[in-house]
Formats: structure tokens, C-alpha cells, sequence
């Protein structure tokens, strides 16, 4: 495997939290760099789509379907990392809606003032469950959908009463608390997955990455950063 290399990854920020740890210790351990961008999960599709370069892709097994069948992803190097679920979260201090069943949770969205979500998985996830709970004409003009911040943050402002994501972004935002995952009878569990771009500068340095996050010794900081690993 050559060494020095710099792998650039493209990622969604589900796993920030956790390569924010793992990440020194991948180039202490082998040499090369880790050039992690985080980028929203419909930019990334659509710039892989369109023939942006990369080296390494970490998206949902479904995303990286997508990207494999558009050609911008090999087939046969693909890794899954972690199980991610979704959450639910209030501003510090207020109330903490019921969300043990999906009809609690129906009943929760309902009730409150405003609700956010973002154009991720968990927001696709919670477009979906509004349908499914056939309630999208009573949410709609209190839903607020983020780009570009976590969920979290509007959240922790006071803007909305209920946000949803990934429970690993919403562990890390300051000022609001998690009531918890998503009752598994409305649950969407993402397993976020590791693909080589097709026209990866170094693969073998991509696939070590890929590798070291699933290796045991990572397994404790995934855990705390809410994620699951595979």
C-alpha cells in the first residue's frame, strides 16, 4: 500500500462526531491523510452524478445504490460502517413529548407548534412517516426543513418545538435534549456505508479507511457518537 497518500472523503455528517476522534488516529496509525468533507446528502448526489472525483463516498447502502447503478461507485468495494437511527429532540428544558409508539409520535406532531427536519435520510424517513400517518395537510405549515445547519441548532434557538435526525448529530448540539430514538414501529435505521469512486486516486488507501472504522478499536467512540457499528 503506498504510503502518504491523502484519501478525500466525501461523507454525510451522521458520522462527524466520531471521525473527528477516529480520523488522527487512521494517519498516526498509517500514514496517510484524511481529507473529510461533509456534504449534504442531496449535494452529494448530485455532484457524484454528475462526475465529481472523489476517493471515497460514505452514504446510506440505498444512496450508494444509486451511485453504483449512475456508475460513480465500484460494486465490488463497498463497506458498511454503522447503523444510525433517528431522533427526536426539544429545546433544554421543555416538555418532552411521548414518542413510545408510532401513535404517540403521530399524536406529538399533531400537538406541537412547529416541527423541524432536515433534506437527509431522517428527513426523507419523517416526510415518509407524515404520509404514512396521513398527516402531511395538518404538519405542513409548521414544518421547517434545514440545509446547511444541524436540526439541533434551530432547535436549540427556540425556533421550533420538535426536531428529528440522526441521534449522532443531535448528541453534539449544545442547549436542547434528546427525548429519544424514534419508536421502532416508526424507526428507520440508515446503515451508512463506505463506496470507492470509480476514479479513487489511491484504493488501496481508500479501502484502508473504510477498513480502520470498522476495525474493534474503533467500536467504542462509533458507540459514543450514537452510531452502530456493523
Amino acid at each position: 500500500m503506498a504510503q502518504g497518500s491523502t484519501v478525500e472523503v466525501w461523507s454525510t455528517v451522521a458520522l462527524k462526531e466520531a471521525f473527528n476522534i477516529l480520523m488522527p488516529q487512521f494517519e498516526q496509525a498509517t500514514g496517510h491523510k484524511a481529507d473529510v468533507r461533509w456534504v449534504p446528502t442531496v449535494d452529494l448526489m448530485n455532484r457524484l452524478k454528475a462526475g465529481e472525483p472523489t476517493d471515497l463516498v460514505i452514504a446510506t447502502r440505498r444512496n450508494l445504490d444509486e451511485l453504483i447503478a449512475a456508475g460513480a461507485i465500484d460494486a465490488g468495494r463497498v463497506v458498511p460502517l454503522v447503523r444510525s437511527v433517528v431522533a427526536m429532540a426539544v429545546r433544554a428544558g421543555a416538555p418532552r413529548p411521548d414518542i413510545s409508539s408510532a401513535q404517540a409520535l403521530k399524536q406529538a406532531l399533531l400537538d406541537a407548534a412547529s416541527i423541524a427536519y432536515s433534506l437527509g435520510p431522517s428527513g426523507v424517513h419523517m416526510a415518509a412517516l407524515v404520509e404514512r400517518f396521513g398527516i402531511r395537510d395538518a404538519v405542513k405549515g409548521k414544518t421547517r426543513i434545514t440545509k446547511g445547519e444541524p436540526v439541533g441548532a434551530v432547535l436549540a434557538r427556540g425556533e421550533v418545538q420538535l426536531g428529528f435526525q440522526q441521534l449522532s448529530e443531535l448528541l453534539p448540539v449544545a442547549g436542547i435534549d434528546i427525548v429519544g430514538p424514534l419508536p421502532p414501529d416508526a424507526q428507520e435505521v440508515s446503515v451508512f456505508t463506505a463506496g470507492l469512486h470509480v476514479n479513487a486516486r489511491d484504493p488501496q488507501a481508500a479501502m484502508a479507511l473504510a477498513r480502520f472504522v470498522t476495525a474493534p478499536a474503533a467500536h467504542p467512540t462509533l458507540r459514543n457518537a450514537g452510531l452502530e457499528p456493523v
